[in-house]
């Protein structure tokens, strides 16, 4: 098992603000408001405003201020390595596995996340020549579907590969020594 210290680091206190997006109250451009389930969160019904594409930034200059206030109330999202946790854990036993799990709830580095074509992922991603512990099935893994997703993490003398199956199969996981070239 890999024991890198990280002291303090948790899903807890990793947790990231919830991500809302902006919108403008029709007739009255300048102001950003943050989105909620039926139309601004400071009360303004979704058909009087016009929606942007760019997140709502609560301490912007041109956002609400009662928008930003609430915005802050609203629940934390879980982090990529919480996220990723979650997903791992369906994967097929192990002491790969395990060690992964480890990582990510000590935050390991999370270096890419991405979903695609199986093949470009693979080709460009992957770096399967440099895993040693469960290269095979990962490769098989990368060939199952026509797109998939990949996640690669670095902890320690370790880099993870995750081949999560977009067909809700089960994720596989990998592992190589990180190349540090």
């Amino acid at each position: 098992m890999i024991s890198t210290p990280n002291d303090g680091w948790s899903f807890a206190t990793a947790r990231e603000p919830a991500r809302l997006g902006a919108r403008q109250v029709n007739g009255v451009p300048g102001v950003d408001h943050a989105v909620g389930a039926r139309g601004t969160l400071c009360g303004t019904a979704m058909r009087y405003t016009t929606r942007y594409l760019h997140l709502f930034e609560p301490d912007a200059l041109q956002s609400c201020r009662r928008c930003g206030e609430l915005a802050a109330a609203v629940p934390t999202q879980p982090c990529v390595q919480e996220r990723l946790h979650a997903r791992v854990e369906g994967a097929a036993p192990g002491s790969v596995r395990d060690d992964l799990l480890a990582a990510l709830r000590r935050g390991a580095n999370v270096r890419l996340w991405i979903n695609g074509p199986s093949a470009g992922l693979a080709r460009d991603h992957a770096k399967l020549d440099g895993l040693t512990d469960g290269a095979g099935p990962a490769a098989e893994a990368c060939g199952t579907a026509p797109t998939i997703g990949m996640a690669r993490v670095e902890d320690g003398p370790w880099r993870f590969l995750v081949v999560l199956p977009e067909d809700g199969g089960r994720p596989v996981v990998a592992r190589g020594p990180l190349d540090r070239h």
